[in-house]
């Protein structure tokens, strides 16, 4: 049974932009995995504490000298890690603040990225095999013959925060020009159908049988 953990950080609920294109996203991947598990967590809801120094000290210091409080520090962490590691696809979906992603996200980044679990102490990420797509919303419109192209920090900070941990598969999915819906220029619901379309049940159904003749193959 396949396990996709949804990371999330608006805080604007269901007026929330990418809210919504993770919610569509999400129906897709039902539509190809029906017995899929999905794990939620919402950043907006349970707000994470940020790195402190007690928790870098416990962080430094080696699993067998942790002391209890120590541990405590890292329960947490301990935690989102495991979400993680479960987790045979990722999506993390975030609102594009000042050109970058939201305190709350890079607090969650900030717990999951620990040495000897998720990275190696060489450097190299453990996150083998997994994918992640990562969904944005953005008031800006980026792009080459954009003059703020420059400026598109967010998808290429995450793209390559989940490269470093071992993350080599990884979509992007960009709602930009989002101002557009909170203006009234465009319906929330046209502008979702143009960023994820809905899922095609037949050429989902195809691609589950694909998969299956292919496992076969293999197995074969």
């Amino acid at each position: 049974m396949p396990n996709l953990l949804v990371v999330e950080t608006s805080a604007r609920g269901e007026a929330s932009i990418s809210r919504q294109l993770t919610k569509r996203l999400v129906a897709n991947w039902l539509e190809v995995h029906p017995d899929g598990a999905i794990v939620r967590r919402d950043l907006a809801v349970d707000a994470l504490p940020h790195v402190t120094m007690p928790w870098l000290s416990a962080y430094f210091t080696p699993p067998h000298a942790h002391t209890s409080d120590m541990a405590e520090q890292l329960r947490l962490s301990d935690a989102l890690v495991a979400e993680l590691l479960a987790a045979d696809e990722l999506v993390v979906a975030t609102p594009v603040y000042n050109y970058n992603i939201p305190a709350s996200l890079k607090a969650w980044i900030d717990h999951i990225v620990r040495k000897g679990v998720t990275l190696g102490f060489d450097g190299k990420g453990l996150l083998i095999g997994k994918k992640a797509t990562v969904v944005l919303a953005s008031g800006g419109i980026y792009g080459e013959a954009s003059p703020i192209d420059h400026l598109n920090f967010a998808p290429r900070y995450l793209t390559a925060i989940l490269n470093v941990l071992g993350i080599a598969d990884v979509r992007i999915i960009h709602g930009e020009g989002a101002k557009a819906v909170d203006m009234g220029e465009a319906t929330m619901d046209r502008f979702i159908d143009a960023v994820v379309p809905k899922l095609d049940r037949a050429a989902a159904a195809e691609a589950v049988i694909d998969r299956s003749q292919l496992s076969a193959v293999q197995t074969a």
